[in-house]
């Protein structure tokens, strides 16, 4: 091919290139063309040049002439290089490149944009990131492809950094295309006004969207109005947007919705507004933040036919807010539905009506402001070289979320003294020490960090001196100084020079961090553009024509409600009756589950239950049954208590509803989660059916399960759709034609009755009974509570038997937040718990060596390190907990109790974790330094990975670990023994005289003069010290341990007797001197020896504890925390053929002698607690265990608490007392509360009314009285049982209507 047709073909490619790019920018596909090269040299500025062959026109990337590119003079932070294209351009990417054949290059700069020239933006990354990284060299380019486009006409690089052995050299290319736009100006008075057209039926949305920019931070933007008098509102409003939606004009506020979004938008800077409408929301967006609204239904439909611009106004009226909040500024591409409108005023559409001044350009103000940095920073300004004979005046206007910082300071002329204004608590302050006088102080204003521009003035005139805030109305300072306050020959703003410079400036406050603008000095304007070329006055770390300020609370970074607040640098979230904690309230500080508070060593009680962790259900407070080796969790709703139904006229059913304590996502979360939920459904009916026969019409249903729920045809016992009840179930019905024994349809009282146990159904919502309204029909109905026990996720484990093996996830998504948390427990020193890699970002969490965890991620700052250093080895084969956060503040690492290990995150630095790859637990990708061990309960950001359903289908990972007493066993109190279960513990109380979860609750009896347990000792009494027979009539001990407490009164009493069949016994006592005695008559020949403390004052109503051991003739006693006091026997030491235990009263006394036969025979009087002969409880069986006992019980007996139980620092309170039902609905039927359904009887209403109230009263003072935590109460004397619906009521609701600890009596 010829020279000629070469040459031919590349013009080809090129035109064909330029058409296609083009092409694709104007239908928006492609905006990458190169912006900067075809630019004339006029278009680049500079702040300076080394020559003019370094000037800024030659800056174009991969371009020679010249020196081959920009360098500054001089080589500081203050040297800029800026580029105008032209017109506003939509810019999308920036390369920079080094000056050619030199070592002069950038590694890092700031990047600014602008549409004037002035008052620059800066370009941040995710909104944080202002700095960009640079070149290694200076041939090589570096791309930035901008996260969002930016539109503006000027571009201004800042260098940061340079290549330390060279100098500062550039080269650039921006990229992008062309940008269009229709834009309006408004001038405060002008407006536009539009008759808008219906919308079509065929649109699924409405929106509108606007572009705005503006000084003032107040004003209208758009007010639309609608047939029905529905109005729309957009307004800025101290600098924030809101959105206003009004029924009418005159509609109360409850009938109004009011919502805000963005922060200092008041910047004169473009920004960008959308409101979408949806039938049921709306959707508000401000720049990148958007806002999910509910609507209430009468916003449901727009119509709006009219909309006014830039002012509130009618069509036809002269109706206006006034001029104060009409809208100042400019708007751009204004669309409604899709119409740009103001396009529409621009062609003099006739829908258009144009009021007052409008252009077609942005026409708006210069105003310079400058950014004091860091504390650093200052301003340093010439004052008069001659003092002023009338006074001074110096304003400036100030916006910063700082509460302190110095605004001005000037020596008065001659050094006779010095003025500082200033901020202080948010307040201005004016301070003034002149030498000689009393310093003089003035304050004006409040609240003033709140981040808007504020305007100060200081007039000093001869004998008045007056400070001003806002023009006046902020507030004003006036004094009356016998001395004219004048400056000097100079001015510091913001702070002063660093020590040891020539300037003569001090200052005793914080240094100001902040924007100003709009300096005067004596009524004349100071010319910051000519200080920042340093032709007059001086500066450092100021970045002059752009106020630099952030809102890091707009969008907040607080989770859960936790307030934000901020200064200069940084924020703070206020987390304070959230219930979460942390930098950003993250991190919830309640435990998910009752099972975990009860693995924390707690017991029955409130707490509050948060069971999603850092998720967004709200904690509540829950009732935690731990009584029994199952922990549950009960919700309780509006009425758990029986219900009677009665005919009510004109009504054929009886529906109702049932409100749970708990939030609709905590309910379904608790079931989800819990292994097992029941609740109960009972029915007592008399010539009342209940669902009929299968084939006959459904005559009753209940609705259950999530949301809204499901119509249930099955009643308690029986399974879903069987439409049947557990008596069909078991064949057991009272009528063997039906499945319910209501459904006989007798005159006799029958019930239905059983457990809901099908989780899928669960709640129990609303039901709806249909045969009560027959003559003679009565019935009544009760729904308990939820219950649900087994916590899924705390026991959710897998065991990694090789370093190799894994389990692998998908992807975990923590941008912002993330924390994860685990139980650990291992015999190795080291491996990986967790790993997930990105591309450049990850984050593990590993055992780094046996006594250190460390935490490591990095999110484009570097890699960042948390390590926890434990006292002992972690690979002890014991369980450990770790949690782990990380969010845009700081990072934290729990270990167990250990105080947590914190990292702060850079102030300005990368804020997303950006992950790709699978998430790995117990393992890595490069299946090295794995993790050998169990882990269990793993969730992050609160949602728990089932560990064990993926260990089931990988090779080299077991579902489960076993061997939770090693850890746990310490839990169990009292000689009580720790029991393994697969995927738990429980602690076995039988060898103890203790009961409850971790047997801590002592078996506790109230005894009356009349009261005795005998308990005859069937079995051998083990004691492997003591030697015995088969033979139960030859037991022979020749040791004892005996521990008990008491409280009583009464002196003398005998607390314990233990006889013989050969006449032996011991017995322990109280003497008439209030003394213990402990009596031994081991030999039936002799006469009892008799151990007497020496502790005195025992009936003294105070709880008191005695251990007695026995091992031959050696006996030890103590009481309470006194000295332990020994004794010898004297006689034999083998106490034969023991075969009975009483306590209390002794009716046997024959083989007694004839003072301790007086003594039994008083009986005793007070409460006896934990009664332990060695491993026998009396007590514990007479109350607790079942019937045959080898107990017999005489006289009353009240099950108490002899002593005090510690506070629960977990639980709001310890025990749940539901009153009992009361009120009498007639003989046979069962005790409820009734609904009375005859309205007419207003008498008996009263009367019913006055008995609940006494009724009531009568209650309360009952339970206040059971539950003062004495051993003594009210006998209630047990009752054959009858066969009567009402006896079989009042049994069922006491033991399962809920958590109730009230004292159990006893008499026989």
């Amino acid at each position: 091919m010829d020279l000629w047709s070469k040459k031919v073909c590349g013009i080809i490619t090129l035109v064909t290139l330029i058409l296609f790019t083009s092409h694709g920018a104007t239908r928006g596909e492609v905006c990458h063309s190169p912006l900067v090269s075809h630019l004339l040299p006029s278009s680049f500025r500079s702040s300076s040049q080394l020559s003019g062959s370094h000037g800024p026109g030659f800056a174009k990337l991969n371009r020679r002439e010249g020196a081959g590119g920009w360098s500054p003079l001089s080589s500081d932070r203050y040297q800029w290089l800026e580029v105008d294209l032209g017109g506003r351009t939509q810019i999308t990417a920036v390369a920079t490149q080094g000056r050619y054949g030199s070592s002069d290059w950038l590694t890092t700069y700031l990047l600014m944009f602008s549409d004037t020239g002035h008052n620059w933006k800066q370009h941040r990354q995710e909104d944080s990131i202002g700095a960009f990284p640079g070149n290694s060299n200076a041939d090589s380019v570096v791309h930035h492809k901008l996260q969002h486009p930016v539109i503006a006409r000027y571009v201004r690089l800042i260098p940061l950094d340079w290549n330390p052995n060279g100098r500062i050299g550039l080269r650039l290319e921006t990229y992008g295309c062309p940008y269009d736009s229709d834009v309006v100006s408004l001038d405060g008075r002008s407006s536009l006004l539009y008759r808008l057209s219906p919308r079509p039926k065929q649109m699924t949305k409405e929106s509108i969207s606007l572009i705005f920019k503006t000084l003032k931070n107040s004003g209208t933007l758009l007010h639309a109005e609608g047939q029905s008098e529905h109005s729309l509102t957009l307004e800025l409003e101290k600098g924030k947007l809101l959105l206003l939606l009004r029924k009418d004009r005159s509609s109360p506020p409850d009938s109004q919705h009011l919502v805000s979004l963005g922060s200092l938008l008041d910047d004169q800077h473009w920004h960008h507004a959308t409101v979408e409408h949806h039938t049921t929301h709306l959707n508000l967006t401000v720049d990148k933040s958007t806002l999910w609204v509910q609507i209430s239904p009468i916003f449901s439909h727009w119509d709006y036919y009219q909309m006014s611009v830039g002012a509130e106004q009618g069509l036809g009226s002269r109706r206006s807010i006034g001029p104060n909040r009409n809208f100042h500024g400019c708007l751009e591409n204004l669309v409604y539905n899709g119409v740009n409108l103001v396009d529409l005023a621009k062609q003099k559409d006739r829908r258009v009506t144009v009021k007052g001044n409008v252009t077609f350009h942005c026409a708006e103000p210069v105003f310079v402001a400058m950014t004091f940095t860091s504390p650093q920073s200052f301003l340093w300004l010439p004052g008069g070289t001659e003092p002023s004979s009338t006074g001074t005046s110096v304003g400036l206007q100030f916006r910063t979320w700082n509460k302190a910082g110095l605004l001005l300071t000037f020596n008065l002329p001659k050094q006779e003294g010095v003025v500082w204004l200033y901020l202080s608590r948010a307040r201005l302050h004016l301070q003034i020490l002149k030498s000689g006088r009393a310093p003089l102080e003035l304050s004006a204003g409040s609240a003033l960090n709140d981040g808007q521009w504020h305007s100060v003035e200081l007039i000093s005139r001869q004998g008045h001196l007056t400070v001003s805030v806002d023009a006046g109305e902020g507030a004003t300072a006036h004094a009356s100084p016998p001395f004219l306050v004048t400056t000097g020959s100079q001015l510091f703003f913001g702070g002063c020079p660093a020590e040891g410079s020539s300037q003569d400036c001090m200052n005793p406050f914080k240094a100001f961090q902040g924007c100003m603008r709009l300096l005067t000095v004596d009524n004349k304007p100071v010319d910051l553009i000519m200080v920042q070329q340093r032709l007059m006055g001086n500066y450092s770390n100021l970045q002059i024509d752009m106020c630099g300020i952030i809102d890091r609370c707009s969008p907040s970074h607080c989770e859960h409600g936790g307030s934000c607040s901020q200064s200069w640098s940084t924020f703070h979230c206020n987390c304070s009756s959230t219930g979460y904690s942390g930098a950003t309230c993250h991190s919830s500080i309640f435990e998910q589950s009752c099972e975990a508070y009860k693995h924390k060593g707690n017991t029955s009680g409130y707490y509050h239950i948060d069971v999603d962790g850092s998720g967004h259900i709200r904690p509540q407070l829950i009732y935690c049954d731990m009584t029994e080796d199952k922990t549950w969790i009960v919700i309780q709703h509006n009425n758990t208590d029986l219900t009677t139904v009665r005919p009510s006229p004109g009504k054929n059913q009886h529906s109702a509803h049932f409100e749970y304590t708990s939030e609709e996502k905590q309910l379904e979360a608790v079931i989800g989660q819990s292994e097992y939920c029941e609740q109960e459904l009972t029915y007592h009916c008399r010539k009342s059916r209940l669902l009929n026969t299968p084939d006959g019409p459904l005559l009753s249903w209940w609705v259950g399960g999530p949301g809204a729920g499901q119509v249930q045809t099955y009643w308690g016992g029986a399974p879903p759709g069987s439409q049947q009840c557990s008596c069909g179930l078991q064949e057991n019905c009272v009528d063997p034609k039906h499945y319910c024994n209501c459904d006989a349809d007798r005159t006799e009282w029958a019930n239905d009755s059983g457990l809901l146990t099908h989780k899928e159904t669960l709640p129990v919502r609303s039901l709806v009974l249909g045969d009560v309204q027959r003559p003679g029909s009565e019935s009544a109905y009760r729904v308990g509570p939820l219950r649900c026990h087994g916590d899924k996720n705390v026991w959710n484990a897998a065991f990694f038997d090789k370093e190799t093996s894994y389990l692998h996830f998908p992807t975990f998504h923590g941008e912002l937040s993330a924390d994860i948390s685990f139980l650990f427990k291992t015999t190795s020193s080291s491996g990986v718990f967790l790993e997930n890699l990105g591309i450049k970002d990850f984050i593990r969490i590993e055992l780094s060596s046996s006594t250190e965890v460390l935490f490591s991620f990095d999110v484009g700052n570097g890699p960042l390190e948390v390590r926890v250093k434990a006292g002992s080895p972690l690979n002890d084969d014991r369980w450990h907990r770790i949690r782990a956060e990380r969010n845009v503040k700081e990072a934290l690492l729990h270990l167990d109790e250990l105080p947590a290990a914190t990292q702060e995150a850079p102030a300005d630095g990368h804020i997303h974790l950006q992950l790709n790859s699978q998430l790995f637990i117990g393992g890595t990708a490069s299946r090295q330094k794995g993790f050998r061990g169990c882990i269990r309960s793993l969730q992050l950001n609160g949602v728990t990975l089932d560990l064990e359903e993926r260990a089931k289908i990988t090779p080299g990972v077991q579902a489960g670990c076993p061997g939770h007493c090693g850890s746990y066993g310490s839990l169990c109190q009292n000689q009580g023994r720790c029991v393994e279960k697969p995927n738990s513990f429980s602690c076995d109380c039988g060898p103890s005289a203790y009961t409850g979860a971790f047997c801590e609750r002592e078996v506790s009896a109230g005894f009356k003069s009349g009261t005795a347990i005998s308990y005859t000792i069937k079995e051998p009494v083990s004691n492997e010290l003591n030697s015995s027979s088969s033979s139960t009539s030859d037991m022979t001990l020749r040791a004892e341990n005996v521990s008990l407490g008491f409280r009583t009164s009464q002196s003398p009493a005998l607390l314990l007797y233990v006889g013989s069949y050969h006449r032996e016994y011991l017995a322990l006592l109280l003497n008439k001197h209030d003394m213990l005695e402990v009596r031994y008559r081991l030999d039936s020949g002799k006469d009892a020896e008799i151990l007497r403390s020496k502790v005195r004052n025992l009936a003294n109503g105070q709880l008191h504890a005695v251990t007695i051991r026995r091992l031959g003739d050696a006996v030890s006693l103590q009481i309470d925390n006194n000295n332990k006091e020994d004794f010898n026997l004297t006689s034999d030491v083998e106490f034969n053929a023991i075969r009975l235990l009483v306590l209390g009263r002794v009716h046997d006394s024959g083989e007694l002698d004839p003072e301790l036969s007086r003594v039994a025979s008083l009986g005793f009087t007070g409460c006896l607690s934990a009664v332990l002969f060695n491993s026998i409880s009396p007590l514990k069986a007479a109350l607790l265990q079942p019937v045959p006992s080898p107990v017999i019980i005489s006289g009353p007996l009240v099950q108490s608490i002899c002593g005090s139980t510690s506070a629960n620092p977990y639980a709001v309170e310890t025990t749940h007392h539901l009153s009992g039902q009361s009120g009498s609905v007639g003989t046979g039927q069962p005790l409820v509360n009734a609904i009375r359904s005859d309205s007419a009887l207003i008498g008996g209403v009263i009367a019913v009314v006055i008995f609940v109230t006494v009724s009531a009263l009568a209650i309360m003072a009952r339970v206040l009285y059971r539950r003062k935590g004495t051993c003594q109460g009210q006998e209630v004397k047990t009752v054959k049982p009858e066969d009567s619906p009402e006896r079989a009521l009042s049994s069922q609701t006491s033991s399962q209507n809920g958590p109730c600890e009230n004292q159990k009596e006893y008499f026989i």
